[in-house]
Protein backbone atom coordinates (compact mmCIF):
# COMPACT_ATOMS: atom_id res chain seq x y z
CA UNK A 1 0.00 0.00 0.00
CA UNK A 2 2.58 2.25 0.51
CA UNK A 3 4.39 2.09 -2.70
CA UNK A 4 0.92 2.53 -4.63
CA UNK A 5 0.95 5.81 -2.30
CA UNK A 6 4.37 6.77 -3.26
CA UNK A 7 3.84 6.15 -7.25
CA UNK A 8 -0.06 8.21 -6.69
CA UNK A 9 1.78 11.20 -5.03
CA UNK A 10 4.90 10.90 -7.91
CA UNK A 11 2.16 10.99 -10.44
CA UNK A 12 0.53 13.96 -9.02
CA UNK A 13 3.31 15.68 -8.70
CA UNK A 14 3.93 15.41 -12.25
CA UNK A 15 0.66 16.04 -13.70
CA UNK A 16 1.25 19.70 -12.27
CA UNK A 17 4.60 19.68 -14.71
CA UNK A 18 7.39 19.02 -11.68
CA UNK A 19 10.24 17.41 -13.86
CA UNK A 20 10.66 13.36 -13.70
CA UNK A 21 14.16 13.78 -12.52
CA UNK A 22 12.93 16.66 -9.55
CA UNK A 23 10.37 13.84 -8.48
CA UNK A 24 13.04 10.66 -8.18
CA UNK A 25 15.31 13.21 -6.17
CA UNK A 26 18.76 12.74 -8.67
CA UNK A 27 19.52 12.22 -12.35
CA UNK A 28 22.34 10.30 -13.97
CA UNK A 29 25.36 12.90 -15.70
CA UNK A 30 28.01 11.36 -17.51
CA UNK A 31 28.21 7.89 -15.10
CA UNK A 32 27.67 9.71 -11.91
CA UNK A 33 24.34 9.49 -9.66
CA UNK A 34 23.32 13.19 -8.76
CA UNK A 35 21.11 14.28 -6.03
CA UNK A 36 19.25 17.40 -7.06
CA UNK A 37 17.85 20.36 -4.44
CA UNK A 38 15.71 23.61 -4.78
CA UNK A 39 18.72 25.59 -5.04
CA UNK A 40 20.64 23.38 -8.09
CA UNK A 41 19.68 23.59 -11.84
CA UNK A 42 18.76 20.07 -13.04
CA UNK A 43 22.24 18.95 -14.68
CA UNK A 44 21.35 17.91 -18.57
CA UNK A 45 22.90 15.66 -21.47
CA UNK A 46 23.60 18.98 -23.64
CA UNK A 47 26.37 19.86 -20.57
CA UNK A 48 28.12 16.52 -20.57
CA UNK A 49 29.44 17.82 -24.31
CA UNK A 50 31.37 20.55 -22.69
CA UNK A 51 32.57 18.41 -20.23
CA UNK A 52 33.52 15.31 -23.50
CA UNK A 53 35.21 18.41 -24.94
CA UNK A 54 37.41 19.51 -21.82
CA UNK A 55 38.40 15.62 -21.18
CA UNK A 56 41.58 16.14 -23.63
CA UNK A 57 42.85 19.23 -22.40
CA UNK A 58 42.03 17.92 -18.80
CA UNK A 59 44.42 14.92 -19.44
CA UNK A 60 46.92 16.89 -21.10
CA UNK A 61 47.26 19.39 -18.66
CA UNK A 62 47.95 16.35 -16.03
CA UNK A 63 50.34 14.38 -18.15
CA UNK A 64 52.44 17.44 -18.41
CA UNK A 65 51.60 18.58 -14.43
CA UNK A 66 51.20 15.54 -12.83
CA UNK A 67 48.04 17.72 -11.69
CA UNK A 68 45.30 19.02 -13.39
CA UNK A 69 43.15 22.36 -10.76
CA UNK A 70 40.04 22.97 -11.52
CA UNK A 71 37.71 25.55 -10.32
CA UNK A 72 34.11 24.85 -11.30
CA UNK A 73 32.27 28.61 -11.01
CA UNK A 74 28.30 28.28 -10.54
CA UNK A 75 29.00 24.35 -9.19
CA UNK A 76 25.34 23.92 -8.57
CA UNK A 77 25.16 20.03 -7.93
CA UNK A 78 28.76 19.55 -9.00
CA UNK A 79 28.07 18.29 -12.18
CA UNK A 80 30.55 19.54 -14.42
CA UNK A 81 33.53 19.41 -12.08
CA UNK A 82 32.68 15.78 -10.37
CA UNK A 83 32.32 14.51 -13.87
CA UNK A 84 35.93 15.66 -15.01
CA UNK A 85 37.29 14.43 -11.31
CA UNK A 86 35.97 10.81 -12.09
CA UNK A 87 37.63 10.95 -15.58
CA UNK A 88 41.05 12.46 -14.78
CA UNK A 89 42.65 10.92 -11.76
CA UNK A 90 44.99 13.41 -11.31
CA UNK A 91 42.39 16.57 -11.17
CA UNK A 92 41.55 18.16 -7.85
CA UNK A 93 38.44 20.40 -8.16
CA UNK A 94 36.61 23.13 -6.22
CA UNK A 95 33.09 23.78 -6.80
CA UNK A 96 32.37 27.73 -6.29
CA UNK A 97 28.76 28.93 -5.38
CA UNK A 98 26.56 31.62 -4.02
CA UNK A 99 23.92 28.63 -2.81
CA UNK A 100 24.90 27.00 0.29
CA UNK A 101 22.16 24.77 -0.50
CA UNK A 102 23.94 24.03 -3.58
CA UNK A 103 27.23 23.69 -2.06
CA UNK A 104 26.04 20.99 0.24
CA UNK A 105 24.60 19.19 -2.69
CA UNK A 106 27.69 19.09 -4.41
CA UNK A 107 29.00 17.83 -1.34
CA UNK A 108 27.01 14.59 -0.79
CA UNK A 109 27.66 14.22 -4.27
CA UNK A 110 31.16 13.95 -4.53
CA UNK A 111 30.62 11.47 -1.42
CA UNK A 112 28.11 9.24 -3.25
CA UNK A 113 30.44 9.17 -6.26
CA UNK A 114 33.73 8.74 -4.00
CA UNK A 115 35.32 11.57 -4.83
CA UNK A 116 35.34 13.51 -1.27
CA UNK A 117 39.41 13.32 -1.49
CA UNK A 118 39.46 15.46 -4.54
CA UNK A 119 36.77 18.04 -4.10
CA UNK A 120 35.50 21.23 -2.15
CA UNK A 121 33.64 23.63 -2.00
CA UNK A 122 33.61 27.40 -1.63
CA UNK A 123 30.75 29.51 -1.38
CA UNK A 124 31.60 32.35 -3.70
CA UNK A 125 30.28 34.85 -6.12
CA UNK A 126 32.13 34.53 -9.01
CA UNK A 127 35.92 35.32 -7.78
CA UNK A 128 35.02 37.06 -4.54
CA UNK A 129 36.49 34.77 -2.11
CA UNK A 130 38.74 32.40 -4.66
CA UNK A 131 42.17 32.52 -4.05
CA UNK A 132 45.12 30.40 -6.01
CA UNK A 133 45.40 29.43 -9.78
CA UNK A 134 43.94 27.09 -11.78
CA UNK A 135 44.48 25.21 -15.19
CA UNK A 136 40.92 24.97 -15.83
CA UNK A 137 38.37 27.64 -14.76
CA UNK A 138 34.93 26.50 -16.19
CA UNK A 139 31.24 27.73 -15.76
CA UNK A 140 27.09 26.75 -16.88
CA UNK A 141 26.49 30.43 -15.87
CA UNK A 142 23.07 31.53 -16.17
CA UNK A 143 22.34 32.90 -19.49
CA UNK A 144 19.03 33.07 -20.03
CA UNK A 145 17.80 36.93 -21.16
CA UNK A 146 15.19 38.24 -18.14
CA UNK A 147 12.60 39.41 -20.83
CA UNK A 148 12.69 35.56 -21.88
CA UNK A 149 12.22 33.83 -18.31
CA UNK A 150 8.40 34.01 -18.05
CA UNK A 151 8.31 32.04 -21.19
CA UNK A 152 10.32 29.18 -20.24
CA UNK A 153 8.25 25.65 -19.86
CA UNK A 154 6.90 25.11 -16.16
CA UNK A 155 9.63 22.48 -15.71
CA UNK A 156 12.47 24.43 -15.70
CA UNK A 157 10.50 28.03 -14.95
CA UNK A 158 8.95 26.57 -11.61
CA UNK A 159 11.69 24.00 -10.54
CA UNK A 160 15.13 24.95 -11.98
CA UNK A 161 16.56 28.11 -9.66
CA UNK A 162 16.44 31.70 -10.91
CA UNK A 163 19.75 32.85 -10.04
CA UNK A 164 21.07 29.47 -12.10
CA UNK A 165 19.01 30.96 -15.26
CA UNK A 166 18.17 34.79 -15.53
CA UNK A 167 21.58 36.09 -16.98
CA UNK A 168 20.49 39.73 -17.04
CA UNK A 169 19.12 41.80 -19.64
CA UNK A 170 21.43 40.53 -22.86
CA UNK A 171 22.04 37.49 -20.85
CA UNK A 172 25.39 37.99 -20.47
CA UNK A 173 25.98 39.10 -17.09
CA UNK A 174 28.03 36.08 -15.58
CA UNK A 175 30.03 36.09 -18.57
CA UNK A 176 31.39 39.74 -18.14
CA UNK A 177 32.23 39.18 -14.47
CA UNK A 178 34.22 36.32 -15.65
CA UNK A 179 35.46 37.85 -18.40
CA UNK A 180 36.65 40.68 -16.23
CA UNK A 181 38.20 38.87 -13.14
CA UNK A 182 39.45 35.27 -14.60
CA UNK A 183 43.01 36.02 -15.41
CA UNK A 184 44.02 36.53 -11.90
CA UNK A 185 43.34 33.18 -11.13
CA UNK A 186 44.14 31.13 -14.42
CA UNK A 187 47.85 29.52 -14.39
CA UNK A 188 50.35 29.62 -17.22
CA UNK A 189 48.68 27.65 -19.98
CA UNK A 190 45.52 27.20 -18.58
CA UNK A 191 42.10 27.60 -20.34
CA UNK A 192 38.86 28.87 -19.25
CA UNK A 193 35.62 26.65 -20.64
CA UNK A 194 31.83 27.91 -20.58
CA UNK A 195 28.62 26.84 -21.88
CA UNK A 196 26.72 29.12 -23.50
CA UNK A 197 23.05 30.27 -25.02
CA UNK A 198 22.47 28.80 -28.44
CA UNK A 199 22.70 32.30 -29.95
CA UNK A 200 25.83 33.71 -27.72
CA UNK A 201 29.04 32.69 -29.58
CA UNK A 202 30.16 35.56 -31.07
CA UNK A 203 28.49 37.55 -28.18
CA UNK A 204 31.20 35.94 -25.64
CA UNK A 205 33.56 35.50 -27.58
CA UNK A 206 33.77 39.33 -28.35
CA UNK A 207 33.77 39.71 -24.49
CA UNK A 208 36.50 37.05 -24.12
CA UNK A 209 38.79 38.80 -27.43
CA UNK A 210 38.58 42.05 -25.36
CA UNK A 211 40.35 40.75 -22.25
CA UNK A 212 42.86 39.14 -24.21
CA UNK A 213 41.62 36.01 -24.78
CA UNK A 214 41.83 33.55 -27.88
CA UNK A 215 39.20 30.97 -28.76
CA UNK A 216 40.59 27.72 -29.21
CA UNK A 217 37.91 25.21 -29.41
CA UNK A 218 34.30 25.11 -29.39
CA UNK A 219 31.12 22.40 -29.72
CA UNK A 220 27.80 22.23 -30.75
CA UNK A 221 25.10 20.54 -28.44
CA UNK A 222 23.08 17.53 -28.93
CA UNK A 223 20.41 19.83 -31.22
CA UNK A 224 23.01 21.40 -33.22
CA UNK A 225 23.31 24.82 -31.56
CA UNK A 226 26.44 26.58 -30.32
CA UNK A 227 26.70 25.34 -26.70
CA UNK A 228 30.23 25.67 -25.52
CA UNK A 229 33.30 27.69 -26.17
CA UNK A 230 37.08 27.32 -24.82
CA UNK A 231 39.26 30.28 -24.91
CA UNK A 232 43.67 30.21 -23.61
CA UNK A 233 44.69 33.74 -22.78
CA UNK A 234 46.99 35.33 -25.44
CA UNK A 235 47.83 34.36 -28.98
Amino acid sequence: MQEVDTIRAAVKRRAVREPVHRILGAREFFGLTLGLSPETLEPRPDTEILVERLIPFAERIAADKAVCRILDLGTGTGAICLALLQTVPQATGIGADISRDALSTALANAARNGLSDRFETLESSWFAAVSGRFDIIVSNPPYIRSSVMATLEPEVLNHDPAAALDGGADGLDAYRAIAAGVVAFLDAGGIVCLEIGYDQRQAVTTLFEASGFTLVDQAKDLGGNDRALIFRHGD
